[in-house]
C-alpha cells in the first residue's frame, strides 16, 4: 500500500508543479500598431452573403424567441 500512496503523492506534486511554468507570450500589439486580424462585419459570411437586412431580420427573430413576456403569454 505504501508504494501506491507514494506514487499518488509524486503524481500530485508533478501536477502541482506543472502549473508553475511560464510560457512565452506572443506579442500582438506593437506601439501604435495592431498586429492581429482585421475585424469584419457580422453579416459578411457564407450564411448571409453580405446581406445586412437578412442578418438584422435573423437577429430580431432570435431576440423575439428569447423574449420571456412573449413566451409566457403564448
Amino acid at each position: 500500500m505504501k508504494p501506491l500512496s507514494g506514487a499518488v503523492c509524486l503524481l500530485a506534486l508533478a501536477a502541482a508543479l506543472s502549473g508553475c511554468g511560464e510560457k512565452e507570450q506572443v506579442v500582438v500589439y506593437k506601439q501604435g500598431q495592431y498586429q492581429g486580424k482585421a475585424d469584419g462585419k457580422p453579416w459578411d459570411n457564407e450564411s448571409f452573403s453580405g446581406d445586412k437586412g437578412n442578418w438584422e431580420a435573423t437577429i430580431k427573430a432570435r431576440n423575439q424567441s428569447q423574449n420571456e413576456y412573449r413566451r409566457i403569454n403564448g
